[in-house]
């Protein structure tokens, strides 16, 4: 069983001074922001992008990304919201949805280039490839918050829930799947897949719109596989529909908008090489 400082004490604040609480959740975040960061850092000078452009729209792209996800959150736990509205400004506590994330990161991307008369599909490969990095970093905040862990089992890689943090189905169980650590080791491997893509279609100058889009669409795919069968474990309270959680729901969505765009970008792509 993990128990790697957890047992069944849950101890989401890193350090206090005084009333000023750091909490492990708020750590992770910042840590997977700073890593994402490097990253795009990196990809943008190798795609000659000045850096005070990157700097300036990561700015914008982290309040409004955290904004966006809490808002997508907050949607889904709506009834509970609604009757404990000051919670709604308690993210310490958890509560960011990484798909309230991407339309809020998207529509950033979008104004920004417009307003820099950017290359949008340009910048959005580049953040994107970066994007599963921050996930896989950020997804350990859950495990200290003893929050978004899956059905009971006694695998020997199960963490201990305490009793305050279970599902009122699930009191007689004391150990549960960290779902928490099966998507951060898959977006770990999404970000390795995008970024051996990225090098292997930009090799020299040939710099193509396609290429772009091919790495953006190949992230929304391949992380909608992720969360679509990784819901069939958790089991946080989320809304139903035609018999799917949300999420699950919204990344069939994402899937097939992604695949899609892809085909459809491939079949004028040929078109226009006939011409």
């Amino acid at each position: 069983m993990i128990n790697f400082l957890h047992s069944y004490h849950p101890i989401s604040i890193l350090v206090s001074f005084g009333f000023i609480n750091i909490r492990y959740y708020g750590l992770f975040i910042a840590l997977g922001t700073l890593a994402a960061m490097a990253v795009v850092l990196i990809l943008a000078k190798h795609q000659q992008i000045k850096q005070e452009f990157i700097l300036d729209i990561a700015f914008w792209l982290l309040i409004w990304g955290v904004i966006g996800a809490r808002l997508y959150y907050v949607f889904l736990e709506l009834p509970f919201y609604l009757n404990n509205p000051l919670n709604i400004f308690k993210i310490w506590n958890g509560g960011l949805a990484i798909h309230g994330a991407i339309i809020a990161g998207v529509l950033v991307i979008y104004w920004f280039c417009k307003k820099h008369q950017q290359n949008f599909w340009q910048l959005s490969a580049i953040i994107v490839i970066s994007v599963p990095l921050a996930q896989a970093i950020g997804r350990w905040g859950n495990y200290f918050n003893q929050e978004l862990f899956g059905k009971p089992t006694n695998l020997a890689w199960s963490i201990p829930i305490d009793l305050i943090n279970r599902p009122w189905q699930y009191l007689a169980f004391s150990y549960f799947h960290p779902t928490f650590l099966y998507e951060s080791i898959g977006n770990l491997i999404i970000f390795i897949i995008l970024l051996v893509l990225y090098f292997a279609l930009f090799k020299g100058n040939n710099l193509t719109a396609n290429k772009y889009k091919l790495c953006v669409m190949g992230y929304l795919i391949m992380y909608s596989i992720l969360r679509f069968f990784l819901e069939f474990l958790r089991i946080d309270s989320t809304p139903i529909i035609l018999n799917l959680r949300f999420p699950q729901f919204i990344s069939l969505l994402i899937f097939f908008f992604a695949g899609f765009y892809l085909i459809y970008v491939k079949k004028n792509t040929k078109k226009l090489t006939k011409l």
